[in-house]
């Protein structure tokens, strides 16, 4: 099983850039057709957060013409860009999102099940997850304990010594999510986005991913008090492969590079040679 990850799109109006310089409509399509060349392709893809840049109807409208180009379903929690009641509305079709309250849902990939959670905090940057969420993450994993589970939402629990992202992160709810996914061992992976950059960390026995963007990217930059900068950086998403409860993470690049090229070892190779046909047809591997 193969589950993509998405994150931070930031789309604007339509001949807008966000910022005055990142082209991330035209990235947001980039994603889409790294996705779609994707073989075999994802059973699903999970979008963390921030999929508009200010919240508004034409940008949701943008977002849901790209996402209804996939073949497979799309799961999306909101991130500190995005607005509540229009993120309810322009993804209502999808039916995974509840019709009122904070956006949390429960939903199934094959034999992984999904839980969002909504760390939107109105008018704010940094999150927050309310008492509501915090029962309903507690309930839905008591309800299938056996089931490998990923927890997605936009902010992540932890510091990444990005001192400008590390005061807009998850604040409140974060230790409780820390003892529930600690006392729930089915969850897998807590899946992040809006730090813009690909950053791992152990949180309650289990690896939260931070997933960078799909547009540009922010600088990496750990001295205290850096400023607040962005690079164009390659855009970026995470694979997430599933097999009988593992989970191996890949980080791939939007953007096609050139190849692949085979590896044709050459005569002087140290390692194990094969039969020189395979050397010369480029079938042995062990050169990379």
């Amino acid at each position: 099983m193969l589950i993509a990850q998405i994150s931070d799109l930031h789309i604007r109006p339509k001949g807008q850039l966000a910022y005055g310089v990142s082209e991330t409509n035209l990235f947001a399509e980039h994603a889409i057709h790294a996705l779609l060349r994707l073989n075999p392709r994802p059973d699903c893809v999970l979008v963390t957060g921030d999929l508009t840049d200010c919240g508004l109807e034409e940008e949701y409208a943008i977002v849901a013409d790209l996402l209804s180009r996939l073949p497979f379903p799309a799961y999306a929690v909101p991130g500190n860009h995005d607005r509540r009641e229009s993120f309810r509305e322009a993804f209502a079709a999808g039916r995974y999102l509840p019709q009122s309250g904070p956006l949390n849902f429960a939903v199934w990939c094959g034999p992984v099940q999904i839980v969002g959670l909504d760390s939107l905090v109105p008018g704010e940057s940094y999150g927050a997850l309310d008492a509501e969420t915090v029962g309903f993450l507690e309930e839905t994993l008591t309800a299938f304990p056996g089931a490998p589970t990923f927890v997605m939402l936009h902010h992540p629990p932890f510091d990444t010594g990005i001192a400008h992202m590390d005061a807009a992160r998850l604040f409140e709810g974060a230790e409780e999510l820390q003892r529930i996914v600690t006392a729930n061992g089915q969850v897998k992976r807590i899946l992040c986005g809006h730090v813009h950059r690909s950053i791992q960390q152990l949180f309650g026995g289990t690896l939260c991913q931070i997933a960078p963007s799909v547009g540009h990217q922010v600088a990496l930059d750990l001295r205290p008090g850096g400023p607040s900068c962005f690079v164009l950086e390659s855009p970026e998403f995470l694979l997430h492969q599933v097999d009988a409860g593992r989970v191996v993470t890949h980080t791939a690049k939007v953007d096609m590079a050139p190849g692949p090229f085979p590896f044709v070892l050459p005569p002087d190779y140290p390692g194990r040679k094969r039969d020189s046909s395979l050397l010369a047809s480029g079938s042995d591997a062990l050169g990379a």
